[in-house]
């Protein structure tokens, strides 16, 4: 005989309720936490179990059943969190929404987002309370991130292909990820550097010459025997011709017997008859391209992040040839120990975070 389980709560709507329960779980104002729990109550009161809401919102069982069980106890109330010990709260509700809606909808006359100061003098409440609030629902005005969505009709199926490569590569072949780091500056400051002290760091003038530039092309292995090693070359242009002396430099590098897969992005240079051409006359090379605008999806752009901030970004050169010194034995040096970068969020892990976020920011859209 089956075990019925825990009974739940019975979870009924007025129509005021669900009115409210809506505009909260899409207003954009909203906390993230009110959001999540009035959408837990809007699910529950279709008739699903925990279980089911849970899957559908992707969060745990437990948290369904707790937020279920409140508003069942305390109707909306239930879904702010409840008083914790201490001192008696001495800002009400209604000052600490006002503050979240003018944090959230509205900007200072003189600035591009909201200080702890503008804000207090704006609410006439205490920086302190300000920041309190801030904290308790996650808002950071100061703080602003990039994002690029891809809009690749393909981007499904590359995102599945790359992956694909990096957690199962094919036997008897070696993954490589190639991309250019283009534009590398050479720069000499227009004063020596001062160099750290004890209590003093470094210090070297904020102007400087430029001694002109090169572009490095690198071949990141990421599944082989040598994993983590890096093929480089320098030039002074990234056109098709460049593109393919770095293919015959693989080429060379890559034992007889294996086959290559190459992880690249959509650059024209790659693409070019030449290259087609080329590719054709070494059948054991194959391209598989990342999504438009996916960067992100090859992992030679996290060793390029790791030369910029050792050598490049603090480096002073005096002219190219310097550059191309330091770069050639950083590179040497790292490929005297390498140290592989691990892929581990599977296709499906990195779709289903996608889809919730474009969710996520169309629920707030409305």
């Amino acid at each position: 005989m089956p075990h019925p389980g825990r009974p739940k709560a019975a979870l009924e709507l007025a129509d005021d309720e669900r009115e409210a329960l809506t505009r909260w779980a899409r207003r954009p104002t909203s906390s993230q936490q009110l959001a999540l729990r009035s959408r837990i109550v809007l699910v529950c009161a279709d008739g699903h179990t925990n279980t089911a809401v849970a899957e559908q919102l992707g969060i745990n069982k437990v948290t369904v059943g707790k937020w279920r069980a409140r508003f069942v106890r305390h109707r909306l109330e239930g879904l702010t969190d409840e008083p914790r010990p201490g001192a008696p709260r001495t800002v009400i509700d209604d000052a600490v929404e006002r503050v979240i809606v003018k944090t959230l909808e509205s900007k200072p006359v003189d600035a591009t987002h909201w200080s702890t100061r503008s804000m207090a003098a704006a609410t006439g409440m205490s920086q302190t309370a300000i920041s309190r609030i801030w904290r308790a629902f996650g808002l950071k005005p100061h703080r602003q991130e990039s994002f690029k969505l891809s809009t690749d009709p393909q981007f499904v199926e590359k995102v599945r292909d790359v992956v694909g490569l990096y957690l199962n590569p094919p036997e008897q072949a070696l993954v490589f990820c190639v991309d250019e780091k283009t534009q590398v500056q050479a720069l000499d400051r227009s004063q020596p550097v001062i160099p750290m002290m004890p209590g003093t760091p470094e210090r070297l003038t904020h102007d400087y010459i430029r001694a002109g530039t090169l572009d490095l092309f690198a071949a990141l292995e990421v599944a082989g025997p040598t994993a983590g090693r890096v093929i480089t070359q320098l030039h002074p242009q990234h056109r098709a011709i460049e593109f393919r002396k770095f293919l015959v430099a693989i080429d060379k590098a890559v034992p007889a017997g294996y086959d290559v897969h190459l992880v690249v992005d959509n650059l024209s240079t790659h693409k070019t008859a030449a290259i087609h051409k080329w590719l054709l006359a070494h059948p054991r090379f194959h391209l598989h391209f990342t999504p438009t605008g996916s960067s992100w999806l090859n992992l030679v752009e996290r060793w390029f992040a790791e030369i910029t901030m050792k050598l490049i970004r603090r480096g002073v050169h005096c002219s190219v040839k310097d550059l191309a010194k330091d770069i050639t034995n950083w590179a040497e040096n790292w490929n005297s120990d390498p140290k592989p970068y691990v892929w581990t969020k599977t296709a499906d892990d990195i779709l289903d975070t996608l889809a919730a976020y474009c969710q996520r920011i169309n629920d707030s859209a409305h």
